[in-house]
């Protein structure tokens, strides 16, 4: 089947080769109106006997994950040779390695789906448009179409920007709590209060990331405040206000400073969850579905995932919200074989590599018939990621919004925002006045 494609297809590999020939400013063939000169859009794969040469970025601890999948590619178009090298770049910074040199970066790399708006404004990632559906078709037998919509429809969402899909969705990412029930009950995980007495009077703590912008927005989130994203990439933010649901951000700072504060808190910087679960030291953490195995080997079989404890805001309790985002694969519009690029990044995310993905790394799929799979749906961790998505949010927000929050979150862990309504109020303005500094 795949050969007789590959036949129908040869008059349009024949006019992308002789394209090879024409100059370079004929050759480009911008994916976005705010593309640079230079990008080649190869309509189909093909068009050499010579080894189609791919390269292909993805975090360190999924390198072994791409490797397989890589030979696993390479054996479903065996009529093909291939040299693809795997290169190793976090999801989380994807962004800024591409945008230093987007013609330099790979030709398939996986990245957050908060990165998306910036990426596409940059010119770094291919439109999958109806040429790229044509091909998809023809080596897949899949439409574009058919092949999103297997997956989750937020996950789609944060893929397309402006009605046209950027990226193939490949792993739901967010955060819930892990405890050990030896030490805390369900009772006791469904507030902040109980949840902190009872690691409190076990001799534990309770381990959380706050100088994040990504986990300390769940509070804020959770009290009905917003984040959007303005059409020149600066953010909209509200915290300094008061919240569709009544709630001041001061309210919400308040409860965030009390959790901080209370002797069973422990504020883990960002990236060292892992090791902190490790330790020993934990009764319960927030985290997600990458340490579901850390908290079963530290927690025992008996482990517990659920969703995120409420939290004293003013007079009421407020459920804690969190960030619901995405893994995504896009291709470099650079690529020198934009069509098998394409074909290589849905590979890398269809159904079974997304099972694969779960079996070995224990990350959660978007695609629906991956997540029905027994392994899948009987994992812990995706069930808590699952009930905490009734309180989760996409997040938009644009680059400055990062570092300010991250400010804020670690002045919280360390205590230096007094908790008077003056102190926090002027702290929050601050904040906000931070994350729009980028307006001009």
């Amino acid at each position: 089947m795949k050969k007789l494609f590959a036949l129908l297809l040869a008059a349009m590999m024949i006019v992308s080769l002789a394209a090879c020939n024409n100059s370079a400013s004929e050759q480009s063939q911008a994916p976005d109106p705010g593309q640079s000169d230079g990008a080649q859009n190869t309509a189909a794969p093909g068009g050499s006997s010579d080894p189609i040469t791919l390269t292909l970025w993805g975090a360190e601890e999924d390198q072994d994950l791409l490797a397989q999948l890589v030979e696993e590619f390479k054996a479903e178009y065996s009529d093909y040779t291939f040299d693809i090298q795997i290169g190793v770049q976090s999801e989380s910074t994807a962004k800024d390695t591409i945008l230093t040199d987007v013609e330099a970066g790979a030709d398939v790399y996986a990245f957050a789906s908060d990165q998306l708006t910036d990426l596409v404004a940059a010119g770094a990632l291919l439109a999958l448009d109806d040429t790229m559906d044509q091909v998809l078709q023809s080596y897949t037998g899949k439409t574009l179409d058919e092949i999103m919509s297997a997956n989750s429809a937020g996950s789609v969402e944060v893929s397309t920007y402006e009605d046209t899909l950027y990226a193939f969705p490949f792993s739901a990412d967010g955060y819930f709590m892990f405890y050990d029930p030896t030490y805390i009950s369900a009772e006791q995980a469904q507030s902040w209060d109980t949840l902190l007495d009872a690691a409190e009077a076990a001799g534990k703590r309770v381990g959380m990331t706050l100088a994040s912008g990504w986990y300390n927005a769940g509070f804020f989130y959770g009290a009905g405040f917003t984040t959007t994203l303005n059409a020149d990439g600066t953010t909209v933010i509200d915290w300094n206000g008061t919240s569709a649901d009544g709630i001041t951000g001061v309210q919400v700072t308040q409860g965030m400073l009390g959790i901080a504060s209370h002797p069973a808190f422990l504020a883990i910087a960002d990236g060292d969850v892992s090791n902190q679960i490790n330790s020993g030291s934990l009764a319960a953490v927030i985290s997600g579905c990458w340490d579901s195995s850390t908290a079963e080997a530290n927690f025992g079989d008996d482990y517990v995932a659920c969703k995120l404890p409420t939290f004293t805001c003013g007079d009421q309790q407020v459920q804690t919200g969190s960030v619901a985002s995405y893994k995504l694969m896009g291709v470099n519009p650079y690529a020198e074989n934009t069509g098998w690029a394409m074909l290589l990044a849905e590979f890398l995310t269809n159904e079974q590599s997304q099972v694969t993905r779960f079996e070995q790394r224990a990350l959660a799929p978007t695609n629906a018939n991956a997540s029905s799979d027994p392994s899948v749906a009987a994992n812990k961790g995706v069930a808590g990621l699952a009930e905490q998505s009734a309180y989760a949010v996409v997040q938009t927000v644009g680059q400055r919004f990062w570092d300010p929050t991250a400010s804020f979150g670690e002045q919280i862990a360390q205590g230096t925002i007094a908790s008077d309504d003056a102190s926090v109020q002027a702290a929050l303005d601050s904040l906000v006045e931070g994350v729009n500094s980028a307006i001009e």
